[in-house]
């Protein structure tokens, strides 16, 4: 869940001399269909939370994630037509075919480009990177804008994860539901934050979280657990043979 390189596939420095001609163009979402999870930057949480799962994932560097599916390599949210079906697309998601790489100078970031995606091409279809006088494009300019300010909420998050498992607030969870036909499966591999631990947090350090805004944060994080459920319902729309039974999800600590 923590790989960022998730559906990057050939990804290489953009320069005027290589993609003085590259278009992009969105055609759909279909590169995603196999992530089952992606990072989340702390600002997107409270937006995200109404539609998604989010959960925290990692060990050294702990990320939030919106979860997909419950399934590897299953993403629920783009439908048989290649679309996102949910009202809310992630950063992580909506920066692709670009990457910023970042080289042995901590300081500094490389825009790239995955010339592999089926949006990229030399016809002129989509968004042009340069102009005839191979200056950038107001495109070029406005994606390379928002890589800059995804790496700064990035950066962000970091800190903000950094706080969690300082205040030691992050536990390691499972969700157990029910199939069906009776078959009961368990999703785990992350971590929530426990809500025993965060009301017995000493009062000037709440109020360290509220100042920040890292409070809210938290308590977005925790109420978008209660969408797991509407995610399997969604899920069986179409599935009758094998439809979950929602009712039964249950967030619990791991063993």
């Amino acid at each position: 869940m923590t790989r960022q390189q998730l559906f990057y596939d050939s990804v290489i420095p953009v320069t005027v001399k290589k993609h003085k001609d590259l278009s992009i163009e969105r055609v759909n979402f279909e590169f995603a269909r196999e992530a089952n999870s992606v990072p989340l930057t702390a600002v997107e949480i409270p937006r995200a939370s109404r539609e998604f799962t989010i959960v925290f994932a990692g060990t050294e560097e702990v990320v939030p994630v919106a979860v997909l599916g419950i399934e590897d390599k299953q993403n629920i949210y783009i439908d048989d037509e290649g679309n996102w079906s949910a009202n809310y697309v992630p950063a992580f998601v909506r920066r692709y075919p670009f990457v910023f790489w970042q080289g042995d100078d901590k300081t500094k970031y490389t825009l790239c480009v995955d010339e592999k995606w089926e949006g990229c091409n030399t016809e002129g279809r989509g968004e042009r990177l340069f102009a005839d006088d191979e200056e950038r494009t107001p495109y070029l300019t406005k994606m390379l804008g928002f890589l800059e300010e995804y790496q700064l909420q990035h950066q962000r998050t970091q800190a903000y994860c950094k706080r969690l498992k300082e205040l030691d607030l992050l536990e390691p969870m499972r969700v157990d539901f029910t199939m069906a036909g009776g078959e009961k499966r368990s999703l785990g591999g992350f971590m929530a934050v426990s809500r025993k631990k965060l009301k017995e947090l000493p009062a000037e350090k709440l109020a360290e979280l509220v100042k920040t805004d890292e409070l809210e944060l938290t308590y977005a994080h925790l109420t978008s657990m209660d969408n797991f459920s509407q995610m399997l319902a969604t899920l069986a729309k179409g599935k009758a043979d094998s439809e979950p039974v929602t009712e039964a999800a249950e967030v619990a600590p791991s063993e």
